[in-house]
């Protein structure tokens, strides 16, 4: 016999369920992305090919920029550990509203990661 429940009680039910949802997306969204690249340095020379090739135009040649906000020698500076997250969402999202065009889809994560290789080596020291 299957059990019968009050609108009340599957309302609430409904609602922890949904309520919840968001908390299990968030803290997967939240994981810190992992670089395949990392310390490989024979990717570098790729790297800031392809990052000459689809970043250079906003932020300059080899990354060499002198704009604050557009200057990505200065992750590390600005983000610390998080700058690969930032770099990762930032890249997959865009800032549509700072001319920051939306790459997913459009570059594949290998390119993006062989980008990020690249910026990795360049930073600024503080």
């Amino acid at each position: 016999m299957v059990p019968k429940f009050s609108r009340a009680v599957v309302s609430v039910c409904t609602l922890v369920v949904v309520a919840a949802a968001p908390i299990a997306v968030r803290a997967e969204d939240d994981a810190r992305p992992v670089n395949p690249f990392e310390g490989k340095a024979d990717i570098v020379p790729e790297g800031n090919s392809l990052f000459n090739q689809y970043c250079s135009h906003c932020h300059g040649p080899n990354a060499e920029q002198g704009e604050r906000p557009r200057d990505l020698r200065r992750l590390r500076i600005r983000y610390g550990d998080d700058a690969i997250a930032v770099f990762y969402k930032t890249v997959n999202t865009g800032r549509l509203d700072k001319g920051m065009p939306i790459w997913k889809g459009i570059l594949p994560d290998e390119v993006l990661w062989k980008i990020f290789t690249f910026l990795s080596t360049i930073q600024k020291e503080p």
